[in-house]
């Protein structure tokens, strides 16, 4: 379990404190639409979603607040034009959840869209205090870039083993 992780487990006492099966499903699935219709105005509903304390990591920024949170979400929407998460699938276990999504947008007027996931942990308010998204930055935007791209994948070509290479 990495720092982000464990700072964010949930105490055995505030775990059987917080809310439980349907009540926690109808958290989710309202986190989930907030997420779809995500907007820099809507971004002043953060505090319904997470707590003032959270782990926030990505593969490039961890943040210990919400206000952190906040500002990772105002400079997506800075820096890229239509942003948009498509939320896939959802699991939730307990206190925790994990959602599958792709996210879209456009930079330099060219489409992208990056797949990945992102594992989330309740407190007993039923506020987030742990988000951590898992995308392959490398595969699904680095490879996409211009100058960057190119490299990249005659690296992982050089790599990778390739169904021809394999002997029985």
């Amino acid at each position: 379990m990495d720092k982000t992780a464990q700072t964010a487990a949930l105490p055995p006492e505030a775990a059987a404190a917080a809310p439980a099966g349907a009540a926690l499903r109808a958290r989710l699935s309202a986190l989930v639409v907030w997420y779809s219709q995500l907007t820099p105005h809507s971004l002043e509903q953060l505090p319904l979603y997470y707590a003032a304390t959270v782990s926030f990591k990505d593969p490039f920024n961890t943040v210990h607040s919400r206000e952190g949170v906040r500002l990772i979400f105002a400079h997506m929407f800075r820096k890229l034009e239509q942003p948009r998460f498509v939320v896939l699938e959802q699991l939730l276990d307990g206190q925790q959840a994990f959602l599958s999504w792709d996210f879209h947008f456009r930079l330099r007027g060219k489409d992208y869209c990056l797949h990945g996931g992102s594992h989330l942990r309740f407190n007993e308010d039923g506020l987030l205090i742990l988000h951590r998204d898992y995308w392959d930055s490398a595969e699904e935007l680095l490879h996409k870039l211009p100058l960057i791209g190119a490299p990249l994948r005659l690296l992982r070509r050089l790599l990778s083993v390739r169904d021809e290479d394999r002997t029985t």
